[in-house]
């Protein structure tokens, strides 16, 4: 089960941290973008090279301290068909450091759209008598709020290649209440409608820990909802975005985790990834602030989540 090699993964190193790759041209130190744009000019070529080296030099610095990342599929498009290869490129990377590997696409649709997603994210394309594995991520994440018909393909893959997801439920956005708190039914909420049925999409399928192939998305930012959820939705893993930057703290995502520090992974993206920003010392040490910046967060979420 996917899950249980991402849970075995944290307990190992006590770190329920994913550190989140969404990189700009910007985030990356400028003598990176020099040697880049040096050999391939201010192109979309050179971006993608800069940011590849720095992927690199991200996921070396940290492989030791975290275990999984998560490349926002965004910051990868934004840099066209250069930017797909290079999501490519990262993900089989970060497999190679033995890295849990995440992939933020968010996507929502339905029937053969959806299959389609879920065999280039997670499955494999069939061209002749050939199948070809295209990103092969371990996990996605998807928007659910389409229904069922927008998340059982990727289901259909999970459990064939043993693959999983996690589907939005309630997310750390300023806006998020504006759809996801709305009253649905006696004392519920959209988003506790769709805890409920994630619960019920991964009922038949509970791996050794005690988790299902469906996990919930759930923000840091709002604890209170995050801790009634955490109750709701006993057998699903959570990914908790929204700690540093956004405002969420160690003592609101303790809440996400079950004893023994089970049941969660948190997210941090620029908190790690631009942390040489704040050294003063031009990017030159990028890789070791990184990594002192994924310490850091690993020792303040322990300070109230204990693992056994």
């Amino acid at each position: 089960m996917s899950f249980d090699v991402l849970q075995k993964k944290i307990l190992s190193m006590k770190n329920p941290t994913v550190a989140g790759l969404d990189p700009k041209p910007e985030y990356v130190p400028e003598h990176i973008r020099k040697a880049a744009y040096a050999a391939h000019g201010e192109t979309l070529a050179g971006a993608a090279e800069a940011i590849w080296q720095f992927n690199k030099g991200l996921i070396d610095a940290l492989c030791d301290i975290v275990p999984a990342v998560k490349p926002q599929s965004a910051y990868y498009e934004r840099l066209g068909w250069r930017g797909m290869e290079l999501m490519e490129k990262t993900i089989r990377y970060a497999h190679e450091k033995g890295l849990y590997v995440i992939a933020d696409i968010k996507r929502g649709d339905i029937g053969s759209t959806a299959s389609a997603y879920s065999d280039a994210w997670l499955g494999a394309t069939q061209v002749g008598e050939q199948s070809h594995e295209i990103f092969g991520a371990d996990c996605v994440t998807l928007n659910g709020y389409m229904g069922s018909d927008s998340v059982f393909p990727f289901l259909d893959t999970c459990k064939a290649r043993d693959k999983s997801c996690f589907v939005l439920v309630k997310t750390s956005n300023p806006g998020s209440g504006e759809l996801q708190n709305v009253p649905a039914g006696e004392g519920s909420t959209v988003y506790g409608l769709m805890a409920d049925l994630i619960e019920r999409w991964g009922a038949d399928d509970v791996g050794a820990q005690g988790y299902s192939r469906v996990g919930a998305v759930t923000g840091a930012t709002y604890p209170k909802e995050l801790e009634e959820l955490r109750a709701r939705m006993p057998h699903t893993f959570l990914l908790v975005p929204g700690y540093g930057a956004q405002g969420g703290t160690a003592e609101d995502v303790q809440h996400a985790f079950h004893e023994g520090g089970r049941g969660a992974i948190v997210n941090s993206s620029r908190g790690i990834i631009c942390a040489w920003k704040k050294t003063g010392r031009d990017g030159q040490d990028y890789q070791e602030a990184a990594r002192n910046a994924a310490i850091a967060m690993r020792d303040d979420i322990a300070r109230f989540v204990h693992f056994d």
